[in-house]
């Protein structure tokens, strides 16, 4: 499911970057092409749907980030509580011991 997202959020980048480098700051880019009078869409509704278009695909990117974020740290917790519980107990030599080797018995237990 992460990769998906992932994958999503690279072609909305990319699709990104290729709408904005269409737009011009001054009115011409992609809008200045179809400014013939019986042109269906008017350089006006050209630009408007251009930015419309770079808002949509910008809250997309934003969602597409978050969704990923929750999806990677949902699928880490389950790894990480399995790692965290453990039904061994280990017994840890105080320094002394490990320095000497000696090992310390229960008081029911033979050496």
């Amino acid at each position: 499911m992460y990769n998906f997202i992932v994958i999503l959020i690279l072609i909305v980048s990319v699709v990104l970057a290729l709408v904005v480098l269409v737009q011009n700051s001054k009115g011409g880019g992609l809008a200045a092409n179809f400014s013939a009078p019986n042109q269906i869409m008017g350089v006006r509704k050209t630009t408007d749907f251009l930015e419309k278009l770079t808002w949509g695909l910008a809250i997309a990117l934003v969602v597409l980030s978050l969704i990923a974020t929750i999806t990677i740290h949902s699928g880490n917790k389950s790894s990480v509580q399995k790692n965290a519980v453990s039904t061994e107990q280990v017994e840890v030599p105080s320094a002394s011991q490990a320095v000497t080797g000696t090992q310390t018995t229960e008081p029911g237990e033979q050496q």
